[in-house]
């Protein structure tokens, strides 16, 4: 008998703490799917894609007078820490029209950080308002074309965000108006998406090895 506990404790019981804790990192280190395919952006003018970058979508609008706080507001928060990972990008939807806007935006964002992973893409209020659906949210466009709020879209178009978030239930979206959302839960969203793609590559490295 008491060499049967002897062998479960060297044994089986450093095995089921393991299988514990590797299931737990596992659970945690995934951000959840909440629109399975969300468009290509075919219908604007620029050169960003979705496919293949970890995105940060955002519709500024036309003529939006907090869209330049908002953009700092991302800026500071969440581009700044991240935006030397590879394949992340901050993609802003704009009217067509709003090039001026994007100009003076950028001069100023510059003045902070290195924008390079900022790209800027123009179309009708139509295509926007297609595009927006195809997120799927409870958010809606306000009359400008744009929202204060952004998405985190994953490289292979999944919207991704908080099924469970403790003040609105389904999270869709973070407030770019809002420090506290950005920093209490966007960032910390980011960090776990930018871990879950880092673990991917290292299993596929180590498998090729």
């Amino acid at each position: 008998m008491k060499k049967t506990v002897v062998l479960v404790v060297l044994f089986v019981l450093p095995l089921v703490v393991y299988m514990f804790f590797a299931s737990g990192v596992t659970n945690f280190g995934r951000l959840p799917v909440l629109t399975e395919q969300v468009s290509e952006l075919d219908a604007f003018r620029g050169d960003a894609r979705l496919e293949g970058k970890i995105t940060i979508l955002g519709f500024p609008g036309r003529d939006n007078p907090s869209g330049k706080s908002n953009a700092f507001n991302l800026n500071q928060k969440i581009y700044k820490p991240f935006y030397e990972f590879t394949d992340f990008q901050v993609v802003m939807v704009l009217p067509e029209g709003q090039e001026e806007f994007v100009a003076d935006l950028k001069k100023e964002l510059g003045t902070l950080v290195d924008i390079g992973q900022w790209e800027f893409v123009y179309g009708t209020p139509e295509d926007i308002e297609k595009f927006f659906q195809s997120l799927q949210t409870d958010l809606q466009l306000d009359a400008s074309g744009g929202s204060s709020y952004v998405f985190i879209v994953d490289k292979e178009r999944k919207l991704r965000g908080r099924k469970t978030d403790d003040d609105v239930g389904t999270k869709y979206g973070f407030n770019t108006s809002s420090v506290a959302d950005l920093n209490n839960k966007m960032k910390d969203d980011v960090k776990i998406i930018l871990a879950e793609y880092r673990l991917a590559l290292k299993k596929n490295q180590a498998g090729r090895k």
